[in-house]
């Protein structure tokens, strides 16, 4: 009887289906099509996901990605007090990290395989799940055991590092990656996969640059001489987290920064003006109110000059919300505390309530066309042709290879469309948000809230 083979793809592969012309299977083409089923040879099992030089147990991973998510809050991040940490208190941050960073690892490598086989098997994207099962292999031999001494927990900061390093370029690969993939997968879709897996990133780097800092600012403990060491008064930071934050600091870098790009480029260094409270602190990570800062101004300033009112300077304005009252919950914050915890939740704040801080930043820029206004909050979405996307032709503009803050993203993200998606990604991690007025013809009015984080129990 003669046969003809079709490929079909499995989980665990591609099985051969035997297909007769009268559409019949005889007794013992079907037994042989139910073995190769139930016991797929190992050249199909290895194509069963991305071609990886990394081997991890696919049970591992199922097991890891099927555990619940921690509800991480800040004050899980600043629970040991503040550095040098003892011993002990160090070892419990990192104890503490262990037992959060496989399981968010596991759950990302998860997201990707359900990514269409054709996206996943992109060499970019190929490459951001090569990393994170590199990563999760590194932290597996841990996971067994409980960090209880220095050459431990030296070890695994170590590997911290080396995570934080082998990631520090996740975001404008994915972002080559969707683009090389338009093709074969809705932008919805994309869409969908690129919220949650970003503000999925922004919770693990946090937790292990957290431990990283306070490994580093703990360091003269580990001298023998030391017994009990203390704490430093004057400094506000616990780890990553500056506890005095003060945004108008944050304000005048990120501007000096931007606008000197500015008279590289165009020959026009572009002013700002504070006014407000610029005198207001509050808990928050630099790092990324500094990518957020730097995204939001690099938009204003060159709006701004092109638009020839470069002699205009730009207005920001800070306000500090008032204090809620001790105790109380606003209806975001009870919302958050019923939904279901996922790895993009907002992180919880310090149980002290704090106001908010609110930054509106205003330019004479013009504004934004309303055919375009609905796409600036879409991934890869860019006012750039092809030719001035970084990569092609080898062009790239000083001022849109500006370096962000933001955890290692680097000038590659620029002119991909990232920009302002993910500084409201980091703004809604911690419960606030990013929104643009736009009077067109006339300049924008940039809306950025900061939610207070309250301030660690002493």
């Amino acid at each position: 009887m003669k046969c003809i083979t079709r490929p079909s793809r499995s989980f665990r592969g591609v099985i051969p289906i035997q297909l007769s012309i009268a559409g019949l299977y005889n007794h013992r083409t079907f037994t042989q099509h139910s073995f190769r089923a139930r016991h797929p040879s190992p050249a199909a099992h290895k194509w069963s996901h991305p071609p990886s030089s990394t081997t991890i147990a696919d049970d591992d991973v199922a097991s890891l990605a099927s555990e619940q998510l921690h509800a991480l809050s800040l004050a899980d991040l600043v629970k040991e007090g503040r550095p040098p940490l003892s011993e002990k208190a160090l070892f419990s941050s990192a104890n503490f990290t262990l037992s959060l960073l496989p399981i968010r690892l596991a759950h990302r490598i998860q997201a990707l395989r359900n990514l269409p086989f054709i996206v996943v098997s992109n060499p970019n994207i190929s490459t951001i799940y090569n990393n994170y099962l590199h990563s999760l292999s590194t932290l597996l031999p841990y996971k067994s055991r409980t960090i209880s001494t220095l050459e431990d927990e030296i070890k695994f900061t170590s590997v911290l590092a080396d995570l934080v390093e082998t990631h520090s370029h996740t975001i404008p690969t994915l972002a080559r990656g969707f683009l090389e993939c338009r093709k074969y997968i809705n932008p919805d879709e994309v869409t969908r996969f690129l919220d949650e897996h970003l503000r999925a990133r922004i919770g693990t780097r946090l937790i292990a640059e957290q431990h990283i800092a306070l490994h580093l600012s703990s360091q003269p403990h580990q001298n023998n001489h030391v017994d009990s060491p203390e704490a430093d008064p004057s400094s506000s930071y616990i780890g990553v987290i500056d506890t005095a934050l003060q945004p108008a600091s944050i304000i005048n870098s990120c501007g000096n920064f931007v606008s000197e790009i500015c008279e590289l480029k165009y020959g026009v260094r572009p002013t700002w003006i504070i006014d407000g409270e610029p005198g207001t602190t509050f808990a928050y990570v630099p790092v990324h109110l500094e990518y957020i800062i730097t995204e939001l101004l690099k938009n204003a300033f060159r709006a701004t000059v092109e638009s020839g009112r470069s002699h205009e300077p730009i207005v920001i304005t800070i306000a500090a919300e008032p204090e809620s009252p001790r105790g109380g919950l606003s209806r975001t914050e009870q919302g958050n505390n019923t939904a279901p915890i996922d790895s993009n939740s907002p992180i919880r704040p310090f149980e002290d309530p704090a106001p908010g801080v609110t930054i509106r930043i205003r330019d004479r820029g013009g504004g934004i066309s309303p055919e375009v206004l609905p796409d600036i909050w879409s991934y890869s979405f860019t006012t750039f042709s092809d030719e001035d996307l970084p990569g092609v032709n080898g062009s790239m503009d000083a001022l849109n290879a500006l370096s962000g803050g933001g955890g290692g993203e680097g000038s590659s993200i620029a002119g991909l469309g990232y920009g302002l998606p993910l500084g409201r990604a980091y703004a809604e991690y911690f419960g606030g948000g990013i929104a643009v007025q736009s009077l067109y013809g006339w300049g924008c009015d940039v809306y950025l809230r900061l939610k207070g984080l309250g301030k660690p129990k002493s």
